[in-house]
């Protein structure tokens, strides 16, 4: 699951994201009303935790923008005003939740866990399947249909395998992989690209799949069946 904080007080942003680390969530930070737009318009993110204070653009008018986008994210509104006025107008813009600051990070992570909980609830299914493939969400295991053979994925294999059987026969590409997999502000692992595809063909291979990762040159990758 991934979180988007967008917060100008870094020190709370920080306090915020350490927790909900500890809680096995994947956090992005963003400091300024411009820079959470751009990240929030990814659709990349199960959940917003949202200021309406902000420098350049304020939470209410990044809020509307990802309505008017279509993107359906889990956002709940921080804000240090109290009055029913602004409450409202957040919940009349599209946000789930609103929490008035000061507040004790346990009902944040509380209120955090029932909102993912109702996501999930409409969304995950137990297995993701695509062409010979079945892949089981709980045990991280890879089914070959055809020949009834299954293998173990690796957390990082599973996401990216995952991505590209949501959008089997489709070209995604190397960005759209990036942040997906291993999240927008983080640059130290997703040079290790080239090496989870290698690990994943190889998993492919072990089951005799039918299945391929097609490099596309210059444009990205694609989940399809074998000619």
């Amino acid at each position: 699951m991934r979180i988007l904080i967008v917060e100008d007080e870094k020190t709370l942003a920080e306090v915020m994201s350490s927790s909900l680390k500890k809680e096995k969530y994947s956090v992005d930070m963003a400091f300024d009303g411009e820079t959470g737009l751009d990240d929030a318009l990814s659709g990349i993110y199960n959940l917003i935790i949202l200021d309406i204070m902000l420098p350049f653009i304020d939470g209410i008018e990044i809020l509307k923008q990802i309505r008017e986008n279509k993107i359906d994210t889990k956002v709940i509104m921080l804000t240090a005003k109290s009055e029913l006025e602004d409450k409202l107008n957040g919940l009349y813009s599209g946000a789930d939740d609103y929490m008035t600051k000061p507040f004790h990070i346990e009902e944040l992570i509380a209120r955090v866990n029932v909102q993912l909980r109702k996501n999930e609830a409409q969304k995950v299914a137990d297995e993701i399947e695509a062409y010979d493939l079945k892949l089981n969400v709980k045990k991280s295991e890879l089914l070959c249909t055809t020949t009834n053979e299954t293998i173990e994925v690796g957390y990082k294999e599973f996401l990216l395998l995952e991505y590209l059987m949501q959008n089997k026969n489709i070209i995604v590409s190397k960005e759209q992989i990036y942040d997906k997999v291993w999240g927008i502000n983080n640059t130290s692992e997703s040079n290790n690209l080239e090496a989870y595809l290698s690990f994943l063909r190889k998993k492919l291979k072990a089951i005799d799949s039918n299945v391929t990762i097609r490099a596309i040159r210059n444009l990205g990758y694609k989940l399809e069946e074998k000619q």
